[in-house]
């Protein structure tokens, strides 16, 4: 720890610079850019942004703790910052007061991660955080952290699972395992194992942590799960084999609730294994027991769906591109090349178009198994992987499409998660999940999917095709608007992902109709971020300082269809950003459709312009959207008004307004 924090990096008065918690970790985030630990000051605070945009980061207890993986930091490096007056980070219990910025590098070592986690679980203690509200200058506060003989360094030293030997240990004691873990794997994975680890002290029960961060993570020794009356999951992202702990009593929440609830949560999984007891051994359904505790059925096929997505995605990128150079380079007719193994010319610039072409075909080939294979994943864990594969191979030989590998993987996860509540002999279940499981589930899956319902599926997909094909006037304009819509409510969001899987899913078997799909998709999903990076150009005194920097990557991210690119603007003001952002994508997406613009590559933004039909129409079509939104979110917080206090801003200030802290 030494290494990672100095007094250079501790601001004990961060008020001074700060009042948001975006200009908190600017102020932070540039004491390590001074000492050469960042390397881009707003490429990492652009991570740090995406990270906050998922989660966040503020605890109870007055702690904020933004943190990225980033290719932009150096070395591992903790920044701590104090403020008497609070900034708010999303905690439940008002603002923090203790903001710890945490800078890991995209390829961090073990080591540096281990002692990050260990910070992350001092900050539970409260004898070590009531230290560091009293420390007098920043070698003070700097020591502490670095755990120097003072409050919560010693405690850091041993695991804070082992208990003093001579502690009472019940004949009985209630065992729990529990699983925590969260995007970057950094600091909630071990703040949620230690909260669990004190709350199941004091109620005398027996729990064992496997956190699964990015320090790697060891898996717990089967006879420890087999022993255990009951599981917890505390995770924003999917638990690792998950079929090990099956058959248990279980709780599974977001990684936020173990940190904040965690007594509750002991109770809760202690009262539903009371009840299995009582009721000797009676299951839920598959669907009942998926997702989080108390998930309604929306919500869990949402998280299931997403999940097949989020797989697919880097597929349509790779390949899609690969198909796009291919065009660019040898021309519309590519697609009639011979294969390249058959026919190869090394000076040919047709046969390394042809390659392109054939290589992201192949990748393409992979978007509905893929698809199928992983919302499957996503409902019954790595065992729903070959059946979600096969069932989506299916939907592709019999031309069932983007709509059969849905519906391929929905069956697959269900089929393996009935399967997983039968009750199976001991001797048998070593064999279960390679070889019974897949066995049977892929079966199943084949049959339904082939004998079925394949064919209705395939039919339905043809009729969208069509439909799609047919499209003109005013309902191709209507379907635009709707798109346009998808792609800026949430930015990146799963309304977002919805419309553009839609898009994708066209392309795949490419038509008239889909192609014009997919460009109006990505023209839509291009101007939220351009109107935020030009409203800030134009209108700067409308923005805080920084989202004036933030406008600067905006340019980029939003010429590059990165929708995300807006994220920071919509989660400081999103009732204003939002429907800005919505009411130009709704224009750019109906001019796009008719104009009757098309697109053959699924990514790319305006440096695949060369491969889009009626390209200036498209950019017009963009220009105008961009342009609506502009003036909308100008207008919109133009008109807001400010308190008495800061009616006298300068040009060179944003002019802001109270109000209570809103999250998209």
């Amino acid at each position: 720890m030494s290494e990672m924090i100095t007094a250079e990096l501790v601001d004990l008065e961060i008020d001074r610079s700060a009042g948001t918690k975006e200009s908190a970790a600017r102020a932070l985030a540039e004491r390590m850019v001074a000492l050469g630990r960042v390397t881009d000051l707003d490429g990492f605070l652009a991570d740090v942004a995406a990270r906050e945009a998922q989660m966040p980061t503020g605890l109870d207890g007055g702690i904020g703790i933004p943190h990225c993986r980033s290719a932009h930091v150096t070395e591992p490096t903790l920044a701590f910052g104090r403020s008497a007056d609070g900034i708010d980070f999303g905690a439940p219990d008002g603002p923090a007061d203790l903001i710890f910025l945490i800078a890991a590098p995209a390829g961090a070592d073990d080591a540096h991660l281990t002692i990050l986690s260990s910070l992350a679980r001092q900050l539970m203690d409260e004898e070590f955080t009531s230290a560091l509200r009293g420390a007098t200058d920043a070698e003070t506060a700097a020591d502490l952290i670095r755990g120097n003989g003072r409050a919560g360094g010693e405690k850091s030293e041993t695991p804070t699972d082992q208990q003093p030997e001579n502690d009472p240990t019940p004949a009985e004691p209630f065992r729990i395992v529990a699983v925590t873990s969260c995007p970057t794997g950094i600091a909630h994975t071990y703040m949620a194992a230690e909260s669990l680890e004190n709350a199941a002290r004091e109620a005398d029960v027996e729990l064992t942590v496997e956190t699964q961060g990015s320090a790697g993570f060891t898996r717990l020794d089967p006879a420890v799960i087999a022993s255990a009356d009951a599981v917890i999951f505390a995770h924003d992202v999917p638990v690792r084999d998950k079929d090990r702990f099956a058959g248990k009593p279980t709780v599974d929440v977001g990684v936020k609730a173990g940190i904040n609830r965690p007594a509750e949560l002991i109770a809760e999984v202690r009262a539903k294994a009371a009840r299995r007891e009582i009721t000797s051994g009676a299951k839920a359904s598959p669907v009942d027991d998926a997702g989080e505790s108390g998930d309604g059925y929306g919500t869990k096929l949402r998280k299931w769906l997403m999940s097949g997505v989020s797989y697919m995605v880097p597929f349509v990128a790779a390949g899609g591109l690969l198909i796009a150079l291919g065009f660019a380079i040898g021309g519309w007719k590519i697609d009639k090349a011979p294969s390249v193994a058959e026919h190869f010319v090394w000076t040919d610039t047709t046969s390394w178009a042809a390659l392109l072409f054939q290589i992201g075909g192949l990748a393409f080939a992979f978007l509905v198994p893929v698809l199928a294979g992983y919302i499957a994943y996503g409902m019954a864990d790595r065992p729903g992987l070959v059946p979600g594969f096969v069932g989506g191979s299916v939907a592709v030989t019999i031309n069932a499409g983007f709509l059969g590998g849905l519906a391929a993987g929905l069956i697959a996860g269900a089929v393996v998660m009935g399967i997983q509540r039968v009750k199976i002999p001991a001797v048998l279940r070593g064999i279960m999940p390679v070889v019974v499981i897949p066995l049977i589930s892929s079966a199943i899956v084949g049959f339904l999917m082939f004998l079925v319902i394949g064919k209705p599926i395939a039919e339905l997909q043809s009729a969208l095709t069509d439909w799609l094909e047919g499209l003109s006037g005013a309902n191709a304009i209507i379907l635009g608007v709707i798109l346009g819509l998808m792609m800026c409510f949430d930015l990146g969001g799963p309304l977002n992902k919805v419309a553009y899987a839609f898009a994708v899913g066209g392309i795949a078997n490419p038509t008239e109709g889909s192609l014009k799909v997919m460009a109006a998709v990505m023209a839509a999903g291009m101007v939220p971020p351009l109107a935020m990076a030009l409203a800030t150009t134009i209108r700067g005194r409308l923005f805080t300082k920084t989202e004036r920097e933030n406008g600067k990557a905006a340019w980029f991210l939003g010429a590059s269809f990165i929708t995300e690119g807006a994220i920071p603007f919509a989660a400081a003001d999103p009732l204003r950003v939002i429907p800005a952002s919505m009411a130009g994508g709704a224009v750019t997406g109906a001019l796009s459709m008719a104009f009757g613009c098309t697109l053959r590559a699924p990514h790319g933004g305006i440096f695949v312009v060369p491969l889009i039909g009626q390209p200036l129409l498209y950019l017009v079509a963009i220009v105008a959207g961009v342009g609506v939104s502009t003036l909308a979110v100008i207008l919109l917080k133009g008109a807001r008004k400010t308190a008495p206090s800061e009616r006298g801003a300068t040009d060179g200030e944003a002019v802001t307004e109270k109000r209570v802290p809103a999250a998209v």
